[in-house]
């Protein structure tokens, strides 16, 4: 009787412990199996974010819907976008530090004025001065511009406090030499901040193709 009373309870504490023993594994299981999903999901975001950082640096973005602001012209005055809702726009979007720097995107600039690639019936392009991020004077700056104006008969006009900025949710714009692109129909379809390459400008004349007749 003793005995069996001991096979008794050693089988009882057996089974407690192989109880305890698969509670264990399956809490472990379970907690591994968090970290796996929280890990993941952090992996998916932080490869998101980069697509999109890649994204917007060479040009490419989800379209968006933007309005026209009023900034000012090299004179003062106030001014809204030139053609907004009429015609599809190529704008610079200029740090005149990155210009005295000679941005690859200001040659790019330069190439495009040369070549006429992005010109059209349908497309009108012009420059925005991002003036609250140099640390040149605005009026040298200006007066610069109105040679320019002058010579070639550009369109300069200036964002005097990141009203344009602000407006059109361009982060970081600091010592940038951006290119955007603009339909008729108020979407922003295209903005390049970093530097332009080969393979960058391919994208870009393959985009801009698309609105210029």
């Amino acid at each position: 009787m003793v005995a069996t009373a001991w096979r008794r309870i050693s089988t009882e504490d057996a089974k407690v412990l192989n109880f305890e023993v698969v509670k264990k594994n399956i809490t472990f299981a379970l907690e591994e199996h968090k970290k796996t999903e929280i890990m993941r999901k952090v992996l998916a975001l932080l490869v998101s974010l980069f697509i999109g950082f890649q994204a917007f640096a060479e040009g490419v973005i989800e379209p968006r819907k933007v309005e026209n602001v009023t900034i000012k012209d090299l004179y003062g005055n106030l001014t809204t976008l030139p053609h907004f809702g009429e015609k599809n726009l190529l704008i610079f979007y200029v740090d005149p530090d990155a210009y005295l720097a000679m941005n690859k995107n200001n040659k790019f600039a330069e190439e495009l004025e040369e070549n006429a690639r992005a010109a059209g019936p349908e497309i009108y392009g012009f420059g925005i001065l991002n003036f609250p991020d140099t640390w040149l004077p605005k009026n040298f700056l200006r007066k610069i511009c109105r040679k320019r104006v002058e010579k070639n008969g550009a369109t300069i006009i200036e964002d005097p406090d990141h009203t344009f900025k602000n407006a059109w949710k361009l982060g970081d714009c600091d010592k940038k030499f951006m290119i955007l692109i603009v339909t008729k129909e108020g979407n922003l379809e295209y903005v390049l901040k970093e530097e332009v390459d080969q393979e960058g400008k391919d994208l870009f004349y393959s985009i801009i193709d698309k609105y210029r007749f």
